[in-house]
C-alpha cells in the first residue's frame, strides 16, 4: 500500500510530538511530490529549521528502506543555532560569497575564524549536477568550518534530484546549512570506504574535467591502460572491474578519496568524481564493506562521549553492493542501538566530492530523537521502524507479516491507527471513539 504525502509528514510529526525540535533534516524518495513534502514537512514544524534532499534509497536504523521517507530531529540541547542558505541556479554560474556573507552576519563571526569544534557545516546538492567539485573547492576557500554531506539522488533514474529548505524544492541548487552545536553537545566526522591500495598507478593524462571523462590514463587510451592495470584481457571484459576495481587519490600515505568509472564511451571512461589533468591515482581493489565499517565506527565509540545519533550518507554502489552479496541486514546490526537516518546517495561531500564511500555525521550528548526511534530504546526504534506492517505482509517497509513483526510495532499499529481515526485529518473525517473501537 503506498503512503501520500499528507500521511508521511503527519506519521513523522506524530513521532515527534513533545519533543522540542529545533532543528530538522529529513531525505525522501522520489516516488513523492517533491515541492509538496518539503511545503507539509516545513508547515508541519513551522517553528523549526528544516531541510533536506531526495534519495536513491532512504536508511533508518541500519536498515535500507525504498519509497520511504526518514528524519531526524535536534534538540537545542545539541544545536544552538543554525543558518540555511541555498544556491540556486548553477548551472548559470556557483556562486557562494552570499551565502557566506550572510552566515558571517548571523554568526556576527568570520568563517575563517569560526571554532572548528563548535561550527559543522552540511552540504546537500543537486546529484546530476556535477557541480559538486567546484562547490566544495568554493566552500573550502571560503571557510575553515568542514562541510559534510551528498548529492541527492532520484532512486537511480539520474533524471531530476532535489534540494529542500524554506519549504520548497529546488533542482539545479545546493543546500548549505552552518551549526553552531551546544556547549553540552559535540560531533564527530567518519569517513569510510572499503578498498586497499594496489601498486598500479594511472596518471591522466588527457581529461575532460567538465564532463568526468578522461580520454587518456599514462598517454595512453584510458580503457586500455585501465585493462592492463586490472589484467582484463579486453576492453569490453575491463568494465567489469569498474565496482570492484575503481581508482582512489591517496593524500597523507593511506587516505583515499574514490573515483569510481561510471561507463566506458569508445576507449574514454566517464568517471563519477572528477579526474584532474595531470593527477596521479592508485588502482583499488575491494575490500569487506561490513568489517571496514564495524572497525571504523567503533574507533569513534570509543571516545569518552557516547554516540547518541548519526547521519549517514552512503554512495548508492555501496548500497547496491551490500544487497547483491546478501549483506543488508548485517551491514544494519553495526549501527544497533544508534539511533541514525540518511540515505543513499549520487556522491559523498567531505573535504572534496567522492564515490562509494560512506560520511557521517555522529553527534555526541542525550539530547537527539531519531524518528525511526524514540530515547534511544532499541525495542523502541524497532517497533516505529515496524509500524505500519501488517499481519498479512502487504505492507512496508520489510513486507513482514505474522509473528515476524515485532510485538511493539503491533501494539504501536494499533495505537496510530486509533489516534488517525479519531484526529482532524485533511484526508479523512474524524471517527468517534465509539466508532475508532468498532473498526476492523
Amino acid at each position: 500500500m503506498e503512503i501520500n504525502e499528507e500521511e508521511a509528514v503527519q506519521d513523522i510529526k506524530n513521532q515527534l510530538k513533545g519533543f522540542n525540535v529545533k532543528l530538522l533534516v529529513f531525505f525522501a524518495s522520489s516516488c513523492f511530490n517533491q515541492a509538496r513534502m518539503s511545503h507539509l514537512m516545513q508547515a508541519a514544524f513551522k517553528d523549526s529549521i528544516v531541510f533536506g534532499c531526495s534519495t536513491a534509497g532512504e536508511i533508518a536504523n541500519g536498515a535500507f528502506l525504498k519509497n520511504a521517507i526518514v528524519a531526524t530531529a535536534f534538540h537545542s540541547n545539541i544545536i544552538a543555532d543554525a543558518k540555511v542558505e541555498v544556491i540556486e541556479q548553477m548551472q548559470k554560474g556557483l556562486r557562494v560569497e552570499a551565502a557566506f556573507s550572510s552566515f558571517e552576519t548571523y554568526f556576527r563571526e568570520s568563517c575563517y575564524t569560526m571554532d572548528v569544534t563548535r561550527y559543522l557545516g552540511i552540504v546537500l546538492i543537486d546529484g546530476i549536477s556535477m557541480k559538486e567539485e567546484r562547490l566544495m573547492d568554493r566552500i573550502g576557500n571560503r571557510s575553515n568550518v568542514y562541510f559534510v554531506g551528498g548529492s541527492a539522488g532520484d532512486d537511480g533514474k539520474y533524471d531530476r534530484t532535489f534540494v529542500y529548505a524554506n519549504g520548497r524544492a529546488y533542482a539545479d541548487s545546493a543546500v548549505l546549512v552552518l551549526i553552531k552545536m551546544n556547549d553540552e553537545a559535540s560531533f564527530d566526522i567518519l569517513k569510510t570506504q572499503s578498498y586497499k591500495a594496489l601498486n598500479d598507478k594511472l596518471i591522466a593524462t588527457k581529461v575532460n574535467e567538465e564532463t568526468r571523462e578522461v580520454m587518456e590514463f599514462n598517454n595512453k587510451p584510458a580503457i586500455l591502460a585501465y585493462a592492463e592495470a586490472v589484467g582484463a584481457s579486453s576492453i569490453e571484459e575491463a568494465t567489469k572491474y569498474f565496482t570492484t576495481h575503481p581508482v582512489g587519490l591517496i593524500i597523507g600515505g593511506n587516505d583515499i578519496f574514490v573515483r569510481s568509472p561510471r561507463e566506458r564511451n569508445g576507449t574514454n571512461i566517464k568517471f563519477y568524481c572528477n579526474l584532474l589533468q595531470g593527477m596521479e591515482v592508485t588502482l583499488l581493489e575491494a575490500t569487506d564493506i561490513v568489517q571496514d565499517t564495524k572497525d571504523a565506527l567503533e574507533k569513534k565509540m570509543h571516545a569518552p562521549e557516547k554516540i547518541e545519533g548519526l547521519l549517514h550518507f552512503q554512495c548508492v554502489q555501496r548500497t547496491q553492493a551490500l544487497e547483491k552479496n546478501n549483506l543488508v541486514k548485517e551491514y544494519g546490526e553495526i549501527f544497533k542501538g544508534i539511533p541514525n537516518s540518511g540515505f543513499s546517495t549520487y556522491g559523498e561531500e567531505y573535504i572534496g566530492h567522492m564515490n562509494q564511500t560512506s560520511t557521517m555525521l555522529i553527534f555526541k550528548t542525550n539530547a537527539i530523537r531519531s524518528t525511526s526511534s524514540s530515547c534511544n530504546l532499541e525495542e523502541l526504534a524497532d517497533g516505529i521502524l515496524s509500524h505500519h506492517e501488517r499481519w498479512h505482509g502487504n505492507r512496508y517497509p520489510m513486507g513482514s507479516k505474522g509473528e515476524a513483526i515485532p510485538r511493539i510495532a503491533r501494539i504501536l499499529a494499533i495505537a496510530d491507527s486509533y489516534a488517525a481515526m479519531t484526529s482532524d485529518r485533511v484526508y479523512q473525517s474524524t471517527l468517534s471513539k465509539e466508532e475508532a473501537m468498532g473498526e476492523e
